[in-house]
């Protein structure tokens, strides 16, 4: 399909209210259930890589791990700890290509090549491997280096991926609380960068995207902005949208120079929406546009004053706060994305540190309409505690990764508003804080591709019988 005729149906798919609906209006009846099943009981399941049971799965299904920190790339090199999101495309035959970020802070030295890094010492970026549907990597190189933070990001339309640097560190900030290094690095960080499949990311930031704690970016096919989430973990965070100066499908790729703005909600300056909502909650929305959105820095701000000067300009003109958006996924023209912190603290949970004082909201902006509706809101830890990374799959279930407390877990929002476990991360001796991340599926559905981020970070395969249940 040439690039025309794609963003004529995109803009006929977008009016349509997506498999999603059924979400949204059971948000409106009183919010998600509990289902009683999903998959089925979670059992022990053995690594098919060494024999190691690293996750607990349905019946019938089986995993594979693959490329973990501290193994070698194809070219020699080692591959960088913190894996985290992670976008899926086809390859040649029957062949993955996977996008990877690496959520590495400090300056701790470029992974790969230092003379192609956007900067020499930062450790972030991102990977690119090309493995079978069962998870055997087949090549596997670096592919962004000298970034840093790179958290999540999203797949584009035109066969990229958008890494996000969650992060405003870099030589005209101080240091962060219980950080070091920003004297060292040579670049400002913050940024969004593109990351192409068929040739070498440029490692050029897209400076009117905003230098900002990024985290996720949702590329709307129709309109050609793309939507973004900070997650400021000790602050108020903001859901973004950047209009590039043109449509990123007909240009080839994601260009620097458009408007950055931030949501608002209509008829309310500087809307709490980090707090608990009422059932079925849903607001008229409007954008604000950000005046300066790469601000420079004089005289090295302390970091908690930096990272909140994009934010503070939205605020200001009545923007809405939400607490640590964090995944977010489009599809048939609904952004849904989490709000990690948002919600009420449970008299039966401890209050979860940085801001926010919920166990995890899932919010859905309509793109034709402009609403922003509550999709769910954890009532407690034990249900659903602090989403994370999120995906959707071909029957319109979102995959929820978890960033909780105690034990981890892959989650299913069905379209019916009901909720179920999928998988729970095997305790890892020594790593209480591991946590899945970078939920991906697979072309066709037939895979599952999914990272922990964990001290010695790998990817997993997963596959199975999908069509016994809700993904």
């Amino acid at each position: 399909m040439d690039r025309r005729r794609f963003l004529t149906a995109m803009t006929a798919a977008g009016v349509v209210a997506g498999p999603f609906a059924g979400v949204a209006c059971a948000g409106r009846q009183g919010g998600a259930q509990a289902a009683p099943s999903g998959y089925g009981p979670l059992r022990p399941a053995r690594d098919l890589r060494d024999g190691k049971v690293r996750l607990h799965l349905p019946e019938g299904f089986r995993y594979r791990s693959f490329s973990a920190a501290g193994e070698k790339f194809s070219d020699g090199g080692e591959v960088p700890g913190r894996h985290d999101g992670m976008a899926a495309f086809s390859g040649p035959g029957d062949s993955v290509i996977l996008v990877r970020n690496h959520e590495v802070g400090g300056a701790v030295g470029a992974f790969g090549d230092r003379e192609r890094a956007y900067d020499p010492m930062a450790g972030g970026g991102t990977s690119t491997l090309r493995v079978t549907r069962q998870g055997e990597v087949i090549r596997a190189t670096p592919s962004l280096t000298g970034t840093m933070m790179n958290c999540s990001g999203g797949p584009m339309a035109w066969r990229a991926w958008v890494s996000c640097e969650e992060t405003v560190n870099g030589p005209d900030v101080a240091d962060a609380p219980g950080g070091e290094g920003n004297a060292r690095l040579t670049q400002k960080h913050g940024y969004i960068f593109e990351v192409p499949l068929n040739r070498a990311a440029t490692a050029r930031p897209i400076r009117a995207a905003g230098r900002f704690a990024h985290e996720s970016a949702a590329f709307d096919p129709s309109s050609g902005a793309l939507y973004l989430t900070e997650d400021n973990f000790a602050h108020p965070s903001g859901f973004y949208r950047y209009l590039p100066p043109k449509h990123p499908v007909l240009a080839g790729k994601l260009l620097d120079g458009g408007r950055l703005q931030m949501l608002a909600v209509a008829d309310a300056e500087r809307a709490d929406l980090s707090l608990g909502q009422r059932s079925g909650a849903a607001y008229a929305t409007t954008w604000v546009d950000i005046d300066d959105p790469d601000p420079a820095f004089r005289g090295r701000p302390a970091y908690d004053e930096a990272v909140q000067a994009v934010g503070r300009q939205g605020r200001a003109k009545g923007a809405a706060i939400f607490a640590r958006l964090e995944g977010a996924v489009y599809h048939q023209g609904v952004v849904y994305f989490v709000s990690t912190q948002g919600g009420d603290t449970s008299p039966a949970d401890p209050m979860p540190d940085g801001f926010g004082k919920g166990r995890g909201q899932v919010w859905a902006y309509e793109t034709w309409s402009g609403t922003l509706r509550l999709v769910y809101e954890s009532p407690r830890a034990s249900v659903l505690d602090l989403p994370d990374n999120i995906t959707v799959s071909r029957r319109g279930t979102l995959v929820l990764c978890e960033d909780g407390d105690g034990d981890n877990y892959l989650r299913g929002l069905t379209k019916a508003g009901k909720l179920f476990d999928f998988c729970r991360l095997a305790p890892i001796a020594g790593d209480p804080g591991a946590e899945f991340a970078g939920s991906t599926f697979g072309p066709g559905g037939h895979t599952l591709f999914v990272n922990v981020q964990a001290k010695q970070g790998r990817s997993f395969a997963i596959w199975g019988p999908w069509e016994r249940g809700l993904f």
